[in-house]
């Protein structure tokens, strides 16, 4: 063991760790360019091999995750970047904006999120009545409700590596955004009629109030900081100030919106994510200067962003691996879950006569899942004790696919809409340009 010839602190230990983690996933990178991979992806990946399961189980310490708790040590750096990809998000409902697409936003991400919803309750419900001792009728509810969540970070990610633009673009990212408070108001009835279902009496006011005064609360909150946020960013005229103040600002809007506290039986919390959301979503309204400040942030984040991806993949759970049941579920849940969020995007487009171009690919876009769909697994599980270690199960198997193969069917379907141009029809352009140049050259000598 190196631990016997060489003696580090606790924080050189974090540090190589972070270093070490940081450049994996880097080096990856180059592979997945050449493979032709979103980025993310390789994040993913080298986050694997640098987790507990791979390199990690060789209990190095500051050569990979050693293990889970390891992980869960940098879970700082994690609501940092998620904070983050809030703020940038958020700023996708300028109201410029939301006049061209504020009804589709709306409409088609309420219909893919119930459709998701509805399409994996049926399943599951069946799959009850052919496994009922090991899916029950509070489990397939509660996925039902879980499967409506959508992970917005790796979408981001892709749409900034290849910088898309276009009309699924302009209505994917407002979606994608209003799909986190879409899915706790679908998860909060859900969730109350399974508690029900499982012990015969349950406090219905209280499950239901919980996640809808979450919402509230956390668009509250995030207006009123990102109000005061656009007051106080008036005041500092460098670039290099209004950096500082803007990277300050978030993460003291984390750090509130990390807070919680009841009211009378009521837990009162806050969703990190929509409050990081509508803080971005006011100071982009607010501020003439929010796109030049936004566009220096995605620069200096860069760095945070990749360590996040790296720190996900760390934290996949490959033990689930070891239960056939749990992996016939899952593969149900996975297949299920994307057929409804297909035919849910595809439906609410056709709704509202929105462009052929746009219905097909939407509903791939929305396939990603992870931050919000395991914290609410995780409220199951602590609600539900075996049953719910099998609906975190079932969860963490679907993300492991989703984060997976998602970012690279994002890009995918949005190449297809039009939205991505990729660089080899670029480099032939050039190619051609300049050996088109050459000849003329050599033509002129001639």
């Amino acid at each position: 063991m190196l631990t016997q010839y060489f003696h580090a602190s606790d924080i050189s230990i974090t540090l190589f760790t972070l270093a070490f983690a940081m450049v994996a996933g880097l080096l990856l990178s180059r592979v997945a360019k050449k493979l032709n991979l979103p980025a993310v992806t390789a994040y993913l990946v080298a986050g694997i091999l640098v987790g507990p399961y791979c390199l990690g189980a060789l209990d190095i310490p500051g050569f990979g995750f050693t293990s889970a708790e390891n992980v869960k040590h940098f879970d700082l750096l994690a609501e940092c970047a998620l904070g983050f990809i809030g703020f940038t998000i958020g700023s996708e409902f300028k109201l410029s904006h939301l006049k061209h697409t504020g009804k589709a936003t709306v409409v088609v991400g309420i219909v893919q999120a119930l459709v998701a919803t509805a399409f994996v309750d049926a399943a599951l419900i069946g799959l009850h009545f052919v496994f009922p001792e090991i899916i029950t009728m509070p489990i397939a509810i509660t996925m039902g409700a879980i499967a409506a969540a959508t992970a917005p970070a790796a979408t981001l990610m892709v749409v900034k590596q290849y910088k898309a633009k276009g009309k699924l673009t302009d209505l994917l990212l407002p979606i994608v955004a209003l799909d986190d408070a879409v899915c706790l108001m679908v998860f909060a009835i859900s969730f109350g009629i399974a508690k029900s279902l499982d012990s015969g009496a349950v406090d219905l006011a209280s499950v239901l109030a919980e996640p809808i005064i979450e919402v509230v609360a956390s668009l509250l909150l995030g207006a009123v900081l990102g109000g005061i946020f656009s007051f106080v960013e008036r005041f500092f005229k460098s670039n290099s100030k209004r950096l500082s103040m803007s990277v300050t600002f978030i993460f003291f809007t984390v750090a509130i919106s990390m807070l919680s506290f009841h009211i009378g039986s009521v837990h009162v919390a806050f969703s990190p994510l929509l409050v990081c959301m509508m803080f971005g979503a006011v100071f982009c309204n607010c501020c003439d200067f929010a796109d030049e400040l936004m566009a220096r942030a995605d620069s200096w984040t860069a760095p945070l962003l990749i360590f996040f991806f790296v720190q996900s993949g760390a934290g996949l759970d490959f033990s689930i691996f070891k239960e056939p049941a749990i992996i016939i579920i899952g593969i149900v849940y996975v297949l299920v879950r994307c057929a409804g969020k297909y035919l849910g995007a595809y439906g609410g487009c056709k709704m509202l006569k929105i462009e052929e171009n746009v219905s097909r690919y939407l509903g791939i876009t929305l396939f990603p899942q992870a931050g919000v769909a395991l914290g609410l697994s995780l409220i199951a599980e602590n609600e539900f004790g075996e049953q719910g270690l099998i609906i975190r199960n079932i969860t963490l198997f679907g993300i492991l696919i989703y984060e997976l193969v998602g970012p690279s069917l994002t890009k995918w379907a949005l190449v297809r809409s039009g939205d991505i141009e990729l660089k080899k029809t670029t480099e032939r352009s050039t190619f051609a340009h300049y050996s088109h140049a050459i000849h003329r050259k050599k033509h002129h000598q001639e």
